[in-house]
């Protein structure tokens, strides 16, 4: 089957190893789009990447995607929340590799750059870099059990990592070309390598020496793939699928696949599935193993025909050691050595910036949420009881499909009535005023269903992005129509109903820009006390939004905060940090982190550090000011530890905090 995958042409693609019916595919347009095997249609579009995406990784659950660009930037996106999770910035070349570690959240890129570097998701930073090639990376690969990292480079070695250690292991050399990928065997301590001189080599992991080579007069070979059971290697070459066993080296079987250049192979349901791509479209293909010899007493085709047959080991018997897996999926690999901090990067206004620009377009909300949104279900990944593919027919000939492009797929949305643009117009004006003039509402509601009875009522965070105003009932706006079977209003009674309100919001904003331009006026002077007087006229006014804004400005450079600017903001950040907005409550988050990691270190230094002989003016005051502000963060971490219990990105937010803050219990 093809499909034109992209508006041009496309630079990468992955399969999903769990179902083999996921396809991942990112192209020139700097697009990453989500396919279904199965269908034609595209499932989701991510967008984000300035240049074109190189590389691309699903992990083992089929919930996050990880694409590598052209500039060296990184992003990983959530599948099930269609949003972006991170972007990694580190690398100063072409993402060539990626892979996802088996159990914790941890994600290896190998680049252009020769380097290789260790992430983790969660805290959004490089954990260790791993320097020893020479040329580029082209394919990592982590073991089993999650203790090793394999590597593959045009350096014509392969080498073997020891993430615990935090160095190399050994280094592999034989091959004479560049080595395009590099597999574990799922069982025993082998490992397999692909290369461009047409050698396929396996590795005793235990004895680190060669196994067996197997050569081809063919072509480069593009990927390998284990069985299931490890009883056999399949490798993908130009226009062919050969199955391969190790001991003895031998060719069990040869099947003619037109494929060109395979880019990706994948099992499911007994059935191999290979991508390749061609400029802009991607063709699959299905390789029945059914009908594949993998093991046997007879070998179809021995590499070298003058050597005896030798019988192979029984399927299931291991000559070698067996890796030693965690009990359970949600261990974690052992503690990685970490690197100096200039090799870690904390999150910064530019990164957050750039993740609000990246996008998550569902083009097929259908198929989408069949595949990434099932109902009681824990996995996100197509179901592995799913029907395999149709068997092609072998005595008709076979009918050329077209494609079908993403971009045919147009829905017609027919007008909206008056009504409606007038209903959706007041909601937008609503939304902008319901900050300034929510109150609490007197009405009492239903009780809301529970087990256990209410003790006390809570205001829920107000989100900051939200489709409808809080507090406020968008009918009550709107005149009554007396006839029912008159749906739609004139155009003066829609410009009438718009433009109620309007002159109360004009007051509103005026104010607040006023308010601003006084702050600004104070600041533009230029020198510190200045700063400090503009901060002290904003908390004056008495209005959080105008703290909020400040603060959003001063938040993108860190050297604007001095030991003076703390004393001021931490009582503004307190009621920041309990305010029902969500906005407000992002912004004091991400102040009191840049005060806790700028600040704390040097407060409780000074206030642990003997009194000073004589009269040292300038180090009272400094030392009155970290009291001041000591006295204020031990008020805050109560918030914080009480906050820190929430679920979703705010719980997050506040347990992180909640560590910094540790040393003031």
């Amino acid at each position: 089957e093809e499909i034109t995958a992209h508006s041009s042409n496309v630079s990468s693609l992955v399969l999903g190893k769990s179902s083999g019916r996921l396809l991942v595919t990112g192209g020139d347009d700097c697009r990453v789009n989500i396919w279904s095997v199965s269908k034609p249609n595209c499932i989701m579009s991510l967008t984000g990447h300035t240049t074109p995406v190189e590389s691309l990784q699903i992990n083992t659950n089929e919930e996050l995607i990880v694409a590598g660009s052209q500039s060296g930037s990184i992003r990983v996106w959530d599948l099930g929340a269609a949003k972006i999770l991170r972007t990694l910035l580190g690398h100063k070349a072409n993402i060539c590799s990626l892979d996802f570690h088996p159990f914790g959240s941890f994600v290896a890129s190998g680049s252009l750059d020769t380097n290789i570097k260790l992430w983790d998701v969660r805290r959004k930073g490089c954990v260790f870099r791993y320097k020893g090639h020479t040329e580029a990376v082209r394919c990592l690969r982590f073991s089993p059990d999650g203790k090793w990292l394999a590597s593959a480079a045009d350096d014509h070695t392969v080498k073997l990592w020891d993430l615990a250690a935090g160095k190399i292991m050994f280094e592999f050399t034989g091959h004479t070309g560049p080595v395009n990928v590099v597999e574990f065997h799922p069982n025993e301590y082998l490992l397999a390598s692909g290369s461009s001189d047409r050698t396929v080599r396996f590795w005793d992991l235990e004895k680190f020496q060669v196994v067996s080579c197997i050569e081809e007069e063919t072509t480069p070979v593009r990927c390998v793939l284990f069985n299931p059971d490890g009883c056999c290697l399949y490798s993908g070459f130009q226009d062919s699928l050969r199955v391969y066993g190790w001991e003895p080296e031998r060719c069990f079987d040869v099947v003619l696949v037109n494929w060109g250049k395979v880019a990706d192979l994948s099992i499911c349901n007994s059935q191999l599935i290979g991508v390749s791509f061609a400029q802009n479209t991607v063709s699959s293909f299905v390789v029945d193993l059914s009908r594949v010899t993998k093991s046997d007493s007879v070998s179809h085709r021995l590499v070298r025909d003058d050597e005896p047959l030798v019988p192979p080991t029984p399927t299931g018997s291991s000559l070698r050691r067996i890796y030693d897996r965690p009990s359970t999926s949600c261990s974690k690999p052992q503690r990685v050595k970490h690197n100096s901090e200039s090799e870690r990067r904390s999150p910064s206004s530019e990164d957050d910036r750039d993740e609000k620009e990246s996008k998550a377009e569902i083009q097929n909300p259908e198929d989408y949420k069949e595949i990434f949104q099932p109902k009681n279900a824990i996995c996100r990944t197509p179901p592995r009881t799913s029907e395999p593919f149709p068997a092609p027919p072998e005595d008709e000939p076979v009918m050329a499909k077209e494609a079908v492009k993403p971009s045919q797929a147009v829905e017609v949305q027919t007008p909206l009535p008056k009504q409606e643009l007038v209903s959706r117009a007041r909601l937008f004006l609503l939304e902008l005023l319901s900050p300034f003039f929510l109150q609490p509402d007197p009405v009492q509601r239903p009780p809301i269903a529970s087990s256990t009875p209410l003790t006390r009522t809570e205001l829920s965070v107000i989100p900051a992005a939200r489709n409808e105003p809080i507090g406020l009932n968008a009918s009550d706006f709107l005149p009554a129509v007396k006839n029912q079977s008159q749906t739609e209003l004139v155009d003066e009674e829609a410009m009438s109903q718009i433009r109620k309100g309007h002159e109360t919001m004009c007051v509103v904003l005026t104010s607040r820009h006023k308010n601003l331009d006084t702050v600004r006026a104070v600041w533009s002077t230029g020198d510190i006390k200045a700063r400090r007087n503009s901060v002290d006229s904003a908390v004056a006014i008495n209005d959080l939004s105008v703290v909020v804004d400040l603060l959003n400005i001063v938040n993108q450079k860190a050297s604007l905060w001095k030991l003076d600017l703390c004393t001021i903001i931490l009582p503004q950040i307190e009621k920041l940090l309990q305010s029902k907005y969500e906005s407000y409550v992002q912004t004091g988050c991400t102040s009191l982190k840049l005060i806790l990691q700028r600040f704390l270190p040097l407060i409780t230094d000074i206030l642990a550090a003997p009194p000073s002989v004589g009269v040292d003016i300038s180090r009272e005051e400094r030392l009155h000011k970290c009291k001041l502000c000591y006295k204020q963060l031990k008020n805050i971490s109560n918030i914080v530890k009480n906050k820190s219990g929430l679920s979703g990105r705010h719980g997050s937010a506040f347990r992180e905090l909640h560590l910094l803050m540790a040393v003031l219990e």
